[in-house]
């Protein structure tokens, strides 16, 4: 029997809470989903500059203020549900359960006390809705030995995976990240670095764009090859998988601690960008060096210069949008949350092993009932 469920996600650029509403058919795989209804909501002004400040790696004021930011994340993100309920007309007792992602304040999956925190209190979205929440996905890999990330890759594997030829998916949000996809063997999945949150945060300071349209300020401008290689000499990129990151390390204090002084802002964006296309391509011919295709999802999609660096750094191999699939790309990430979702009322595990480092296999999540 069919059963709806809800994903909600707001990524590492925390440009908007990503919102969907998918159907799926088969109660024992994700065979057929469809993704019945999708809105991005977005942030009040005030309460996004304070998230991203955080995620950057800035102190809470007091545990009063983490407290408020918890209810007023968990707020939004139910407005963001409600909202997609009404634009498909449908009631909230017809949706099985809500997977809701949260918003990533800080990832330490490091150390002696490793800790993953996202906010986005899920007794909030079930109390508002009346819909059982699933929340707080990460942090048993974490209990586990594992980096709590990245988690689509499962959700990619269900719907992606060739038996003809070794593929890889590339999630393009603030963070990029591969789930590679061999044709035998196991699934494995990382994170590459910075995608676009070097890009948008640049771009808002020195163009007054969220984001840069078409890849427009970039193309403008010159790749500085003598800073690009500054960028990419930081330990991080040559670390084995399995690595997660986040904001807390690439940021632009990061960024401007590898200037000279003199570069004008156009050529840091184009060179910015580079450093993600030269990233993605890396990495993948380190670990998986036969892929054949590429498949791309997340917002940097809709960046046909970042998609075109990447494709010429991969000469011979496919790169193409998960739309190819029959998957919108600005929302493959919040449909996995949907499904993780799933996965967790049915008590089975969310998270891949090979891909986490965790112990095992784990199920996932925190669920409050309706």
């Amino acid at each position: 029997m069919s059963q709806l469920f809800i994903g909600l996600i707001s990524g590492t650029s925390a440009d908007g809470i990503d919102a969907v509403l998918v159907e799926f058919p088969n109660p024992d795989n994700a065979a057929g989903l469809q993704l019945r209804a999708a809105r991005v909501q977005p942030w009040a002004p005030a309460l996004r500059e304070r998230l991203v400040a955080l995620g950057q790696g800035g102190e809470l004021r007091s545990l009063d203020e983490l407290g408020r930011l918890d209810v007023q994340v968990a707020q939004a993100f139910t407005d963001a549900a409600l909202a997609l309920l009404e634009d498909a007309g449908i009631a909230p007792s017809a949706v099985a359960a809500i997977g809701s992602h949260g918003q990533t304040l800080r990832h330490r999956p490091h150390g002696d006390a490793p800790f993953t925190l996202q906010v986005g209190d899920g007794s909030v979205i079930a109390e508002r809705t009346g819909i059982a929440t699933v929340c707080d996905f990460r942090r048993r890999d974490v209990a586990a030995g594992g980096h709590g990330a990245p988690l689509v890759p499962a959700f990619h594997a269900a719907l992606l995976h060739s038996g003809d030829e070794d593929r890889a998916v590339l999630n393009l949000g603030g963070i990029g990240n591969y789930t590679l996809l061999p044709r035998q063997g196991a699934v494995r999945g990382f994170d590459t670095g910075p995608a676009n949150a070097l890009l948008d945060a640049w771009c808002l300071r020195h163009a007054g764009q969220a984001f840069d349209a078409d890849g427009a300020f970039a193309a403008s401008g010159r790749v500085d090859e003598a800073l690009l290689a500054r960028l990419l000499d930081e330990a991080w990129f040559a670390l084995p998988p399995p690595k997660s990151t986040g904001r807390e390390e690439f940021h632009l204090e990061w960024v401007e601690a590898k200037l000279h002084g003199g570069e004008s802002p156009s050529d840091v964006q184009a060179t910015l960008l580079e450093l993600s296309a030269a990233t993605c391509a890396d990495a993948l011919r380190a670990h998986q060096p036969g892929t054949a295709r590429v498949i791309a999802c997340g917002g940097g999609v809709r960046n046909p210069r970042l998609i075109e660096r990447i494709a010429a750094r991969l000469p011979g191999v496919a790169v193409e949008s998960t739309a190819a699939h029959g998957l919108d790309p600005d929302y493959v990430e919040a449909m996995a949350f949907a499904w993780l979702a799933r996965e967790t009322l049915a008590g089975r595990p969310g998270n891949l092993p090979a891909v986490t480092g965790a112990r095992g296999l784990r199920v996932l999540g925190v669920v409050h009932p309706a």
